[in-house]
């Protein structure tokens, strides 16, 4: 789950704030006060949290209640509008039509993989990449990426000894809506690098230079993209490994004042995961609202409809509709990412581990359902000892596999049930706040 440790503490503070019979000056000062010990943790630099906790109570407690809101309902729409200006306040933009691309990174930051994310994002909005292999420095960097790109179904070019000649040969011969040009990588930002950046900038005249960086560099993350900013006019920021550290907020917040703009963000190990970012849907996310844009933007990904996706937040439950969810669902990825997008369901504490279902054990649930009667996959509660063994022996699984199948579908059915399809954020405390921040709920 991306930034798991930091949208864990935001989701506790816009929960202890909703079940606050009365807020005041004093519960304003522990909230914030917690939510300061929660952004220093995600390696968010100091002096940041200081100027965001500064701003918070400023305008809780210092500023004019706006009509029609209370003073708790301020409180959770300031502390919202205040975290997305902090991880970048506005949407990213980038073109969806021809154009060229420059990669830029140092070492180790998943620079060549997140290209070929990159390509793929564009393959799935109907465009054609192609991948220009120009970092002639890291020995396998070049048969990576063309493997990389057969993955994703691009075209490569590598035709060429020195970087700048690679990069004419494919300006000349490619016929790709999107061209993008690997770079080398670096243990720092050197002169080298500098001369061979700039002079490839000359040369392919691109419309994006974007920089990526990993996560776990943390509020370093500011300086690095600084310096790229001062060396090649970046115009937007990839943060990778989001997935697999504590200090991603750190790194969201540190690129956002550093003046680039994060474009992407890696959201996990395969081609796939990859967002455009946009900082309201994000902290969304985080705090357990949901994002239903993003779900139906992976629904379409996968090949779903809006249809798809409205079984599957209502949980329309017979062990049929089970079986057909768990399909849909796994076609948009893991389960605990399609999770964080369902309004209701992604705030919930859900067990670990619950929805990081392993692709063998759905394969036998697959079977396990087949072996049962019509009767038996449309009444889940009918099915007892005499039948579990029946239903075993036909999907040459075990006892204990078909109660375990049994337990997790009535746990996913009371937990869409609590959940209500997310229609219980329509109503209740948190409905007309969410309204005032934009969100579709």
């Amino acid at each position: 789950m991306v930034l798991k440790k930091f949208g864990d503490t935001l989701k506790g503070t816009f929960r202890k704030i909703a079940g606050m019979s009365l807020v005041d000056k004093e519960a304003v000062e522990m909230i914030v006060h917690e939510l300061q010990r929660g952004l220093i943790q995600a390696d968010v630099d100091i002096a940041m949290v200081a100027e965001l906790s500064k701003n918070i109570k400023k305008k809780v407690l210092e500023d004019k209640l706006p009509p029609g809101l209370s003073l708790k309902e301020l409180f959770i729409k300031t502390l919202y509008d205040e975290i997305v200006a902090f991880l970048g306040e506005e949407k990213a933009e980038i073109k969806i039509g021809k154009q060229k691309i420059l990669v830029a990174g140092l070492f180790a930051s998943g620079k060549t993989t997140s290209i070929a994310k990159i390509a793929k994002w564009f393959k799935v909005r109907g465009l054609n990449p192609g991948l220009v292999a120009c970092d002639t420095h890291r020995a396998a960097a070049q048969e990576q990426l063309k493997q990389l790109a057969q993955k994703v179904g691009a075209a490569f070019y590598a035709e060429g000894k020195k970087p700048e000649d690679i990069a004419r040969n494919a300006l000349k011969n490619a016929k790709e809506d999107v061209l993008i040009f690997d770079s080398a990588g670096r243990d720092a930002l050197d002169k080298e690098l500098a001369r061979e950046l700039k002079e490839l900038g000359k040369i392919i005249k691109p419309d994006e230079v974007l920089l990526v960086i990993p996560a776990d560099i943390g509020q370093a993350a500011k300086k690095q993209a600084e310096e790229f900013n001062k060396l090649v006019g970046i115009t937007g920021v990839v943060v990778t490994k989001l997935d697999g550290t504590a200090k991603g907020g750190g790194s969201l917040a540190a690129t956002a004042v550093s003046g680039a703009k994060v474009k992407f963000i890696g959201t996990g190990e395969k081609i796939g995961d990859l967002e455009l970012y946009d900082p309201k849907r994000f902290v969304a996310r985080l705090i357990g609202y949901g994002d239903i844009q993003g779900l139906l933007e992976k629904a379409k990904e996968a090949g779903l409809d809006e249809s798809d996706v409205k079984k599957i937040m209502e949980g329309q439950f017979t062990m049929i509709e089970f079986q057909e969810q768990i399909k849909s669902m796994r076609k948009m990825g893991p389960l605990s990412k399609v999770a964080e997008m369902v309004p209701g369901l992604s705030g919930m504490k859900i067990p670990d581990g619950m929805l990081d279902i392993q692709e063998e054990k759905m394969t036998k649930w697959q079977y396990m359902i087949d072996s049962m009667t019509k009767d038996e996959r449309e009444n889940p509660e009918t099915i007892k000892q005499n039948r579990i063994i029946r239903i075993a022996h036909g999907s040459g699984t075990s006892d204990i596999e078909v109660r375990e199948l049994l337990k997790y579908y009535k746990q996913i059915k009371k937990i869409m049930k609590l959940t209500k399809g997310g229609k219980g954020f329509k109503r209740g405390p948190f409905a007309r706040i969410a309204k005032q921040m934009g969100l579709k709920t």
